[in-house]
């Protein structure tokens, strides 16, 4: 039986500074603070997903997990069988987890030593904290990795994405559901974030959001536009703790699988707004979606 991995549940990230980056995405962003621990808080969106983005401790950034949904335990316990028969390094076990929410999941390394947890079970939640923008959820990650070949490999053929679209030679944009995609990968010298996107509702609210950024004193380091591949409308900051941050809405869904045939979108100006509305990324902008060298969560999370 192949694995059947659902949508994107939250994304966890390394802070040193964990207080402050909290606050940013509380009271800047749209997300509203769950629980805090002393090396970590953990912030919810308006989807019944109990949280949706985790900040953790660390003398560095990085990347701390990624989760992704599964039906249920017994599709948990078979994931962790055949991700152990097929030679990938589990660092947790089906477990009840220890994260709001709870459920059962593990924990396991992909080729480039990211985190990826798949689980089920979680509780939900129903409330809308009611500020003037409210992300929903996790649209997308998109990291940067050295070997983008052994990378689209392993998540086609071990976990069972879907390549979705290619930009160039460049980047590969992969789907587990019907969502153009929710994980993207970039050739780059090295493995580390380069963004994570946030799913509002609409252009409304991705302009709204803009807005809101601006009353505090940041400006969109790209965009507003909508991308070539996804079709998704997107606007781009640079959080102040070194991450890249981007508003995103009306993402194409793929509802027929046997009519997508995957595109390679051309790189240029053309692709990457389709509208023509935005100038280029920055070079600002470009190293902070480069990201500093990340060793991987097994180095990070050693005390």
């Amino acid at each position: 039986m192949a694995l059947e991995i659902g949508q994107i549940r939250h994304v966890g990230l390394f802070t040193p500074s964990l207080k402050e980056h909290a606050r940013f995405y509380c009271d800047v962003w749209g997300l509203e603070r769950l629980i805090e621990t002393p090396d970590a808080v953990y912030l919810r969106g308006s989807s019944p997903e109990q949280f949706i983005l985790s900040l953790h401790t660390a003398n560095t950034r990085g990347l701390h997990h990624i989760a992704y949904a599964l039906a249920d335990d017994r599709a948990v316990r078979h994931a962790a069988s055949v991700l152990t028969a097929s030679g990938v390094r589990i660092i947790e076990d089906p477990h009840v987890m220890d994260e709001p929410g709870g459920g059962v999941g593990f924990r396991f390394l992909d080729p480039d030593g990211r985190c990826i947890e798949l689980s089920s079970g979680v509780s939900r939640h129903l409330k809308s904290h009611g500020k003037s923008v409210e992300p929903q959820s996790i649209c997308h990650i998109v990291n940067n990795t050295p070997d983008l070949q052994r990378i689209t490999t392993f998540y086609t053929s071990v976990l069972g994405f879907r390549v979705s679209d290619w930009s160039g030679q460049q980047m590969v944009f992969l789907r587990s559901d019907s969502k153009h995609h929710n994980i993207a990968f970039n050739a780059a010298p090295h493995a580390s974030v380069n963004h994570i996107a946030y799913l509002v509702s609409g252009v409304d609210e991705v302009m709204r959001g803009l807005s809101n950024l601006r009353k505090h004193g940041y400006e969109p380091a790209w965009g507003p536009g909508r991308h070539g591949p996804g079709n998704n409308i997107f606007c781009y900051f640079k959080d102040p703790f070194g991450y890249v941050a981007e508003y995103t809405s009306d993402i194409d869904y793929i509802t027929d699988e046997s009519k997508h045939e995957p595109k390679v979108w051309p790189r240029g100006p053309e692709s990457m707004d389709r509208w023509g509305v935005s100038a280029p990324p920055s070079p600002e902008l470009r190293e902070a979606m480069a990201g500093e060298p990340d060793p991987g969560w097994l180095q990070k999370s050693k005390p």
